[in-house]
Formats: C-alpha cells, structure tokens, sequence
C-alpha cells in the first residue's frame, strides 16, 4: 500500500475511542479517510474481529460527536496484503463546527487537521465555523460558552405567569435544535459578557464623577438594576399654583424607560463594548453599540419606520409585557415632550446611537438666582395659573389686564413659563392662548 499518512488521511493500528478526535478533525476540515489495521509507519497488521470493531466505531461516531456527522461517513472492509482492513471515509461537514459531546462547543472539543494530526481548534478558527454555518445575524448564532443558567430570566419569566422550560427555550430560539445555546441564550444567562455601564456626573461636564456603577448578568435583570439606579436621580420638583402644589419629574418615567430598553433591545452584540449611560444636571444620555441597521437612516426612526436588528430578543422583551409593539420607542419619549419646550435629540454614527433626555426642571446658570427667588413663589405666575385654572386658559390680553402690564411684558412672563414647563402654548396670531401642562385644547 503506497498511501501515507497526511492531512486527509489517519493509520490507527487498532480501534480505540480516540478516534471520534479524527472524525471531528475531517469533518471540519477538507473531509478524509481512517484506515483501522494499519500502524503509524504504515505496516499492514489487520483487524481480528471485524463486525464487533467497525460497530465499536460507528456507535462512537454517532453517539459521541455533535451535531450528526454520521450521515457524512461511510465505511467498508477493504483488503489489502491479504488482511482485512477497516475503511472510514468521511467528508468535511455542512453544519460545522462538529464537536465531541462530552467536551463541548470549545477548544478541547473541537478539533481540525493540521498536517497529518488532529489538533484542537482556536476560538477564532470555532467562532469563523460558527459564523460560516449560522450565518452573521448574531442572536441565532451558536454561543461559544455552554455552560449557562438562567437563574434571573426564569424568575422574570414566573412573575410573567410563564415557565422557561427547554421545549420553550426551543421555540423562542434561547436554543437550536440540536439543544445548544444561541448568542440569544448567552444575553439572557446569568453568564451574559455585556454589561450596561451608568455614570452620574458633576454639573455639565464630563470631569467630575459623583457616582458610577456597571451592571452586569442577564439583559433583563441588567434593565431592572439600570433604571432603578437611574430613577434615583430623576428627582421631583415642587411648584405651587395658590395652595395647590404640582409635583413634577425632571424626566418622564416613560422615556426613561424607552430610551434604556431601546438602548438595550436594539444594540449590536456583537460588538464588545458596554451600554453607556451618562447622568448630568441638565441631561441623561444613553450611547448604544452599532449604529442604525443598514438601509434606516435617522429620519426614517422620527417618522416610526422600524427595523429590529434583534427580533428574537425583541420578540422576549414583548411576550414579557416589556415593550408593548415593535418601532413605538422613538415616538413614545417624542410624545412624553409635547408638553415641554426641551425636546430629546437623536445622533446616529456608523457605530453608535444616542439618545439625550432633556432635564425639564433644569434651569440654566444665568436663571437659578432668579429661580431661587421667585420661581417658587412668583406672584405673577401664581395670578396666570390661578386664573388657568379657573377659566381654562389665558390670552396675552387678557395677562396684561390682570397683572397691569405692557404687551412687551407680558410675552415675556408667559415665555418664561413656558420655558420653565409651567404652561404650554397652543394656537398662533391672535388665536394665541396658554393652557396648564396636561390639558387640551
């Protein structure tokens, strides 16, 4: 026999259950042939028991090696120099990469030719397979760690009068049919290796922390720990309309709300980096990885045009009451700012997006001494909201009676309430009146 051992070609002088290593190595390789009888220098010594070794071998390969690649192998008994030698031919896989079951989805169970040996696989050369086979949308794509629990998102999915079984990690595709655990399956784990990072700064500027926390584990319970520390510094301000006092939020809880779980439900994953959250006096801003998906440009998301970059975690966050319809998240922290003159911004890079809350409580450094004095007390705002409150709402005339004040004057005090989110303007000319925030005209 003139053939010799190389890359596409194994001797084993005789069956052992290491041979599952080379099966694993062909298949995800350029495919090749195991003869069982022949010894590493290739002399011919034969196999005894025939029938019993070729089914030791054939279980071993069906049995230890996922996903199937028996359906890749076939064999024979070939004869050569008068002794009966076992043939294995198996060919390079279409779902790689194949794996010894027992050891994983990892180096130490996945193996590749190089030259004539079987050697485990790279992360990289394991992750280049994975992406080859699945494809590049990440949430479907085979998680390179097995090993996960789902401690938190069971919980989440109980207190959703919903189990979180494996028929249904199935079906939501936290696994693939095979039973292993998708990237989607890795971001709701306990053991997920993104985090979402919230710094609270001093004044305006990014210079001087106050306070900063990183969290880290499932996506749903990253969400809960990031809006609860978030809510702490969305303090209320009290105003008073005579003895009516008005609580209000320098940030609308549901924006807040929209902005993180968008920051969240429509990152790019595959990206490393963590979520940025930044906290200022006048402002939160919520960076998240990957920009818009390809063919959305910013104007599209402003008039509600949506496309989800990650539909399966998408489709959780909905069936957990989470987000209430796809591509509504823009539109809804637009809505909670009609009432306001501060409107929140959107920036979009080629890797990035940003959403910027304005603070409506914040008033600017030229305004706080004036603020101070009289924006609690002010008795000519008290007077317009008095008789708002009375009437329904008020005309610039009609400020100008009642306070004893010029034209020029009086457009300026309703200015000035409305910027400080006291009022809202509706109408234009002479139609022109000013109602309290909540009401419609």
């Amino acid at each position: 026999m003139n053939v010799i051992e190389n890359e596409n070609t194994e001797f084993k002088r005789e069956y052992t259950s290491d041979i599952k290593k080379t099966v694993v190595a062909f298949a995800n390789s350029k495919g090749g042939t195991i003869y069982i009888g022949i010894s590493d220098d290739g002399e011919i010594i034969g196999v005894d028991d025939l029938d019993q070794t070729l089914q030791n071998a054939l279980n071993s390969i069906r049995d230890s090696i996922k996903p199937d690649v028996s359906i890749y192998t076939s064999s024979r008994v070939k004869n050569i120099e008068g002794k009966n030698v076992i043939e294995i031919n198996i060919q390079r896989g279409i779902n790689r990469p194949y794996y010894i079951a027992e050891k994983g989805l990892k180096p130490s169970g996945v193996y590749v030719r190089q030259g004539n040996e079987s050697v485990p696989a790279s992360e990289e050369q394991i992750r280049q397979m994975i992406k080859e086979t699945d494809g590049d949308k990440f949430e479907a794509v085979r998680s390179l760690n097995q090993e996960l629990t789902f401690e938190y998102t069971k919980t989440v999915f109980k207190s959703n009068n919903s189990t979180l079984n494996q028929a249904q990690m199935k079906t939501l595709g936290i696994q693939d049919n095979d039973g292993l655990y998708t990237n989607l399956g890795l971001l709701l784990s306990d053991q997920c290796p993104h985090s979402i990072k919230v710094a609270y700064f001093e004044g305006k500027d990014k210079y001087v922390f106050k306070d900063r926390r990183e969290f880290k584990g499932s996506l749903l319970k990253q969400l809960t720990d990031s809006y609860e520390f978030i809510d702490l510094f969305n303090k209320t301000k009290a105003i008073f309309s005579g003895l009516n006092r008005i609580d209000k939020k320098d940030y609308p809880t549901e924006a807040i709300r929209e902005a993180l779980i968008n920051s969240i439900v429509h990152r790019e994953y595959s990206f490393s980096g963590s979520t940025l959250i930044k906290i200022f006096d006048d402002r939160i801003e919520f960076v998240s990885l990957g920009g818009l998906v390809p063919g959305l440009t910013l104007e599209d998301i402003m008039i509600g045009v949506s496309q989800c970059r990650n539909e399966r975690l998408a489709n959780i966050f909905y069936r957990l009451k989470l987000i209430e319809a796809y591509g509504t998240g823009i539109t809804k922290i637009l809505s909670n700012y009609d009432d306001y003159v501060k409107k929140p911004v959107f920036k979009a890079t080629h890797g990035a997006f940003q959403v910027i809350l304005p603070n409506i409580n914040y008033l600017s450094d030229d305004l706080i001494k004036e603020e101070e004095e009289s924006y609690i007390y002010n008795p000519q705002y008290n007077k317009i909201l008095d008789y708002i409150n009375k009437n329904g709402s008020i005309t610039r005339v009609i400020t100008q009676n009642i306070l004893n004040v010029g034209q020029t004057r009086a457009i300026n005090i309703l200015k000035e309430m409305t910027d400080a989110g006291l009022i809202k303007k509706v109408g234009r000319g002479k139609n022109t009146e000013y109602l309290v925030l909540g009401t419609k005209k």
